[in-house]
């Protein structure tokens, strides 16, 4: 009688939600939905032109234009999110004529190309791609087709591009740009852009298009040398034949220059992920992800959430880790000028990099496939590296599921490194270091292979180890009667974040994790999620075991003990949790995490 009223309830819950959002309207497509595909034509990329994106799996992004100058605030009145968007009318709804007179003060008289390249170089980075023209239609560079430029239309009156573009090629890095090809909010037919000419004629996208997109796109291919990147943005629900011929353009004038996949319709040369997403598992192919080095892409006066050198670091690695490349962001001021704190940090980073530089450069990803609870591995050649940013108490690094003999492991940047002594059982090899780390932000240890690295086969299986806590994304759940599916929400304007989750939850709905447990005993368990008012979840275990507990609930995901396993075995297990009382459409269960209860 009980399972029939809690099986009515939550069915009547559902319904009372699916009226709720069948009432609610449609939101206007997402910057997120604007992104373009994540998959690519069936095309070979040539090794020669994909060689500084594939080996070198660090790049600096800059985002820099009449956005610089207002940081963020106009009319007196703050806008809290990415910067570069101020102008639309999702933030200060500035009109086109107000946002267009502010190139007659906007003068980053000390941009500095050799001190930028400087930063970038310090921090480990092989090439830059910088704006030169976002959504907001002003172009960074010196435009023949529209005079809305820093050249003609600001007091600064000289091209940073040809700067920073001659200045790469002198100290040896790449060179690309950035170019909104969909957007343009400032010139008549851009997507969000005025829908009349200033005469009160109606301008179309193709106005804009062969007016101004393809024109510019043919300058800044022409007037700056060689480039290595054309990084085009958000393609919306532009014209196929239009994304193909500014891609035949772009092809035709550089010829060795890389397109992102955002350009549109699967032409680019290799894949963007989600803005500041780290994949959770390895990905094959050409792929990056762009990420920024505090909240805002652009700057803004109070965005000082720079992160630090440990988690720029630990990001980097996991994204060679997982197979990609790094784009990392800065936004430099109203003067022209990279925060004084983001390159502090970056050259911490660098600092790291210089000193273990195959951890990153021509590296491939891990064969765990993900990261593991110290941290993440990279490898090259026949050599895995082992990059530890949490340094367990006792200094033993499990690595679970790797069974190959004759291992030579050492930790790296010491004088007359000794090898380090391990042991191998129950299919995992279990390094013995010393009890404390050597280096900050990671120490790095390096495990020589009889055979190439890529040829290594491991037990992909999530590791539980008695040493460190183990955090397991729903990512890796197998799920039924729930949904599992990877979602996006903005906390402040623009500034992403990214769950793979588990919602919807049906009758008997269950999300199933498989582990391997090195040592038998007890362990908490901890369930991340979100919710509303308070939630009942079971746990259960393939040994009989069961626990269950009620916890509050918020609506941002947040780490909830909910007590004790045990496991009465060494080896493999599953641990499933279901819903029990909580409602079953967005009660969103993010992770699980397992910590060995300290006897």
């Amino acid at each position: 009688m009980r399972t029939s009223k809690k099986l009515f309830l939550m069915n009547v819950a559902v319904l009372f939600s699916l009226i709720a959002q069948a009432q609610t309207p449609k939101p206007e497509k997402s910057m997120d939905e604007m992104w373009g595909e994540k998959s690519l034509r069936k095309t070979i990329v040539d090794k020669n032109k994909s060689k500084l994106f594939d080996e070198s799996n660090f790049g600096m992004f800059i985002h820099m234009g009449l956005f610089s100058h207002l940081g963020g605030k106009w009319d007196n009145k703050t806008y809290y999110g990415i910067g570069e968007w101020i102008m639309n009318d999702r933030m200060a709804n500035i009109p086109v004529d107000e946002y267009k007179a502010i190139a007659k003060e906007y003068n980053p008289k000390n941009f500095d190309a050799k001190q930028i390249v400087k930063v970038a170089k310090d921090a480990g980075m092989k090439y830059i791609i910088i704006s030169s023209k976002h959504h907001e239609g002003f172009a960074m560079f010196n435009s023949k087709v529209d005079s809305f430029n820093i050249v003609t239309a600001t007091p600064y009156a000289k091209d940073p591009m040809k700067e920073l573009s001659a200045e790469c090629r002198k100290q040896g890095l790449g060179f690309g740009f950035y170019y909104s090809h969909n957007q343009d909010w400032t010139a008549p037919g851009g997507t969000r852009g005025p829908k009349t000419y200033p005469n009160g004629t109606p301008a179309t996208f193709e106005d804009y298009f062969y007016k101004k997109c393809l024109p510019q796109v043919r300058e800044i291919c022409t007037n700056y040398g060689q480039i290595d990147f054309v990084w085009f943005d958000t393609p919306g629900d532009m014209k196929k034949e239009l994304i193909r011929e500014l891609v035949e353009t772009v092809n035709k004038l550089q010829p060795n220059a890389m397109l992102c996949s955002r350009v549109g319709y699967g032409y680019g040369d290799y894949v963007s992920q989600g803005d500041m997403e780290v994949p959770l598992r390895n990905i094959s192919g050409l792929w990056e992800t762009c990420d920024t080095n505090n909240d805002s892409w652009s700057f803004a006066w109070y965005d000082t959430n720079f992160k630090s050198p440990k988690e720029l670091l630990n990001r980097l690695v996991s994204t060679v880790a997982r197979g990609g490349t790094y784009l990392l962001n800065v936004g430099p001021d109203g003067n022209g000028v990279i925060p004084a704190i983001g390159a502090k940090f970056l050259k911490e980073v660098g600092v790291w990099i210089k000193k273990y530089p195959q951890v990153v450069y021509k590296a491939g990803s891990s064969p765990w496939g993900h990261a593991l609870p110290w941290g993440d591995v990279t490898s090259n050649g026949d050599k895995l590296y082992l990059s530890v940013f949490e340094w367990p108490a006792d200094g033993r690094i499990y690595l679970p599921g790797l069974t190959e003999k004759n291992l030579q492991i050492r930790i790296l940047g010491q004088k007359n490194s000794n090898l380090l002594k391990y042991e191998q059982s129950n299919g995992w090899t279990i390094i013995e270091a010393p009890l404390s780390g050597f280096d900050l932000p990671a120490t790095v240890i390096e495990v020589k292979l009889g055979i190439n690295a890529d040829k290594l086969k491991v037990d992909t299986l999530f590791g539980v180890a008695p040493n460190i806590d183990t955090n397991i994304s729903a990512e890796f759940a197998n799920v039924t009667n729930a949904t599992k599916k990877s979602i996006r929400w903005m906390e402040k304007f623009g500034e992403w974040k990214h769950a793979l989750q588990v919602s919807n939850w049906k009758a008997n709905g269950l999300v199933t994790w498989d582990v391997d447990v090195q040592k038998a005993g007890f362990y908490y368990i901890d369930l991340r999620y979100r919710g509303e008012n308070k939630i009942v979840w079971k746990i259960t275990t393939d040994e009989g075991k069961i626990l269950q507990n009620q916890q509050s609930a918020t609506e941002k995901y947040q780490l909830y003990s909910m007590g004790i396993i045990e496991f009465k075995k060494q080896g493999k297990h599953s641990i499933s949790v279901s819903l029990v009382e909580g409602n079953p459409i967005n009660s969103s269960l993010g992770s699980i995490q397992i910590r060995s209860v300290k006897l």
